[in-house]
């Protein structure tokens, strides 16, 4: 089934396998994803129409906001940014303007289909990269290249070699022997008896160049892309195994069998009827949170609603409009309210979520019963230093009671408190576990109350350890 066409239950139902209760959210996450897929099956005028029904989730930090979102936008495979609000202000004021985070979003939906349509062609990249690896294991015999070659001539095919990505192959001879020696390896290859010998291959050096374009991102136009693209692509060589080679040269190959126009033009669409935003620390924009710097909250408010309402964005890639990509704003409201957000945004959020603080059973379930959960993750930590780690149910249920009390004692951070105790609880073991070998140790209620008790009960510890 394509991932789009999931029911609203079928997205519940994965949903479940890694967040623990939040029902409400979860039901409301996947009706507005179900509409997106019934959007595209009407006619175009309708499509037009139908805009995506944004999300405002309500609820303390750790409750589960963003990972309803990021594992929403996981199993459909949609392009997915996550942005604080905090971090954005108001045109004229230097920093991150809101517009950025629609060509975050291009760019995380490039990746995708860059991936998508490397895999169609991965078959015949495969083919030609296997080729290469057998070049470069036995490498033929290299004739000399031209003396009487002006400078000028040689200046101008290096330049157009190194431009376009690819290093000009010198003249090889391929003798009887040669060819046999490559008939051999290509046989090994197939077997895979070479994977960890080492190889020296020629890659693309990769220039980290720091952002410094600001003003001309507004536009669209990324100016160290510019500048790259003028400069000679300079490669480097590396020392790797064959089966690392085997990967960088697929890739290489991919990329010359891609029409990189056509990845541009999927992305775009993709981000424009698939891509999520998830902007956190909404409540901190509003007009009465806290306000220590310069930059108007209302400004940054007022720069949001056009991205939200629809309009185009130019990126590096073209124009984006951003009138049916999903919204999910989130925020813990527990100074302000949604109503205190200017009233043409607060009615571009329709569907208000509000998620339940955790109790001391749920944080039992989290330990336990998700995919990924807290203790499975520790257990297979420790289970690489030959360590079998087991957790009684009542161990489990006193690091719930403990997280709980000092949720509610200090700050409510949530299932992150569980990070901590887990951390704290374990920090000898995980200390110690690399010279015990191997063994069994069993996590039971005592040990957790000999390791925590005292801090759990001591106030000021515990806010400053737990």
């Amino acid at each position: 089934m394509n991932s789009m066409q999931k029911t609203p239950k079928e997205i519940v139902k994965e949903l479940d396998q890694y967040i623990v209760g939040q029902d409400v959210a979860k039901k409301s996450v996947a009706i507005a994803l179900r509409n997106r897929y019934r959007r595209m099956l009407l006619d175009e005028e309708m499509q037009h129409e139908i805009t995506p029904k944004n999300l405002l989730m309500i609820g303390p930090t750790g409750v589960g906001k963003t990972e309803i979102a990021r594992r929403l936008a996981r199993i459909v495979n949609a392009p997915f940014v996550k942005v604080e609000a905090t971090k954005f202000t108001e045109v004229g004021y230097v920093g991150r303007d809101v517009e950025s985070m629609v060509r975050d979003l291009v760019e995380a939906s490039i990746s995708i289909v860059q991936k998508e349509k490397h895999n169609q062609v991965y078959a015949q990249a495969k083919v030609k990269a296997e080729e290469r690896l057998v070049k470069l294991l036995v490498p033929g015999i290299k004739k000399e290249s031209k003396k009487n070659q002006n400078q000028f001539e040689a200046m101008m095919q290096m330049m157009n070699g190194l431009q376009g990505g690819e290093v000009q192959e010198e003249k090889e001879e391929v003798t009887e022997s040669v060819r046999v020696s490559r008939e051999t390896v290509k046989s090994q290859l197939e077997k895979g008896l070479l994977e960890n010998r080492e190889i020296t291959i020629e890659v693309e050096e990769k220039k980290n160049t720091p952002t410094m374009n600001n003003g001309l991102e507004q536009m669209g136009i990324d100016l160290n892309d510019t500048l790259n693209a003028l400069t000679p692509k300079k490669r480097v060589k590396r020392v790797v195994s064959v089966s690392e080679a085997r990967e960088i040269l697929i890739n290489e190959e991919s990329s010359k069998l891609v029409n990189e126009a056509d990845i541009h033009s999927d992305a775009i669409k993709l981000a424009q009827n698939n891509g999520i935003i998830f902007i956190d620390e909404f409540d901190k924009i509003t007009s009465k949170s806290e306000n220590n710097g310069q930059v108007s909250r209302e400004g940054v408010q007022r720069d949001i609603l056009p991205i939200v309402e629809g309009s185009l964005v130019n990126t590096k890639y073209g124009s984006i409009s951003t009138e049916h990509i999903l919204f999910i704003a989130s925020g813990a409201f527990h100074l302000t309210k949604p109503s205190d957000l200017i009233p043409e945004l607060q009615g571009r959020f329709p569907i208000r979520v509000e998620l339940e603080d955790l109790t001391a059973e749920d944080f039992v379930r989290i330990l336990t019963e998700p995919n990924n959960a807290l203790i499975k993750q520790y257990i297979a930590l420790l289970g690489t230093e030959n360590i079998d780690v087991i957790f009684t149910k009542e161990a489990i249920e006193r690091i719930a009671k403990i997280a709980y009390d000092v949720n509610s004692e200090t700050d409510n951070i949530g299932a992150r408190r569980l990070h901590t105790i887990l951390e704290k609880l374990l920090e000898d073991l995980l200390f110690e576990a690399s010279d015990m070998h191997m063994g069994e140790i069993t996590i039971t209620e005592s040990y957790v109350d000999d390791k925590l008790n005292k801090i759990a009960i001591d106030e000021d510890l515990s806010r400053y350890i737990l």
